[in-house]
């Protein structure tokens, strides 16, 4: 096994590239480590991507955040702009694992894990969010939905490496929120999980919405349907109603151990229209 350093992400792409065998790439290594520990994973090259300049960095551009793929969830978490502008984002960084991990763990990383139980995925495909991609033919901008293609698996090709997330700016009057269901109060992995986020005009009516879900499929849900039965009315019950029932019907998910296929999809319903509501008081909607 070699492990390296690189201090640019061109050499970090070169080193992939070239790589012969497995590969993998070291950010906080919250997945990766516990993945060797267990032998599941024994990769012949580990390429640690944390002295890169730049991708340990939020910054705040003139489109809104961009955040390096090796800033830590606490980072996020201690964000007073990014928490201002997407609070919804934040709360479900800060739900990956725990204190100790989250001074490791980061979006990016949960977002190549790809499991479909990842909590920061929904937030950030309700907040409409981007991945930078580096490769060997250059750079691609990318929606975060496009990165899982199933359990465990991406679209990201031989020498590609997520260089940052990219939320833009929230329009006047918007708001996020992010909630799962666990069995556990803390330090577990989520059964179902909603992100939502939503637009209003100025007499509170939604003009634009993105519902996704968590857990409730192979890779997470963007539920356009659902978009729809908001998007033109105020909050009222009969479209919380609405909503609820199109997410629960628009979910596939598995029965195992930790919940069945018709628990999940009733849970989905619920926590969509409790981050709804959520989302929708944050935007300034009464």
């Amino acid at each position: 096994m070699r492990y390296i350093r690189p201090l640019s992400i061109e050499d970090a792409v070169g080193l992939l590239a070239g790589a012969s065998g497995t590969s993998a790439i070291l950010a906080g290594g919250s997945d990766l480590l516990v993945r060797m520990k267990g032998g599941f994973v024994e990769p012949d090259l580990i390429v640690d991507i944390k002295a890169i300049e730049g991708l340990s960095e939020i910054r705040e551009t003139a489109d809104g955040f961009s955040i390096g793929a090796t800033v830590p969830c606490a980072v996020l978490g201690e964000s007073s702009v990014l928490k201002k502008a997407w609070p919804g984002v934040v709360e479900a960084a800060k739900l990956i694992g725990s204190k100790q991990v989250q001074g490791r763990c980061t979006i990016t990383g949960n977002l190549c894990n790809a499991s479909p139980a990842a909590d920061s995925v929904p937030a950030l495909v309700a907040a409409g969010a981007k991945a930078v991609v580096a490769g060997p033919s250059g750079r691609r901008t990318i929606p975060v939905g496009a990165v899982p293609i199933g359990p465990g698996k991406t679209s990201l090709t031989k020498g590609e490496i997520i260089e940052a997330i990219l939320l833009d700016s929230q329009a006047p009057r918007s708001g996020d929120a992010y909630l799962r269901f666990i069995p556990r109060t803390e330090m577990d992995i989520a059964v179902v999980s909603a992100g939502v986020n939503l637009t209003l005009d100025e007499h509170g009516v939604i003009t634009a919405a993105r519902v996704a879900l968590g857990a409730a499929a192979p890779t997470v849900l963007l539920v356009e349907e659902a978009a729809e039965a908001l998007i033109g009315r105020k909050l009222d019950e009969a479209a919380l109603e609405r909503l609820a029932k199109v997410c629960a019907g628009a979910c596939r998910p598995i029965d195992d151990k930790r919940g069945t296929i018709e628990f999940r999809r009733k849970v989905a319903g619920v926590l969509a229209r409790r981050a709804t509501t959520t989302a929708y008081a944050r935007a300034g909607g009464k």
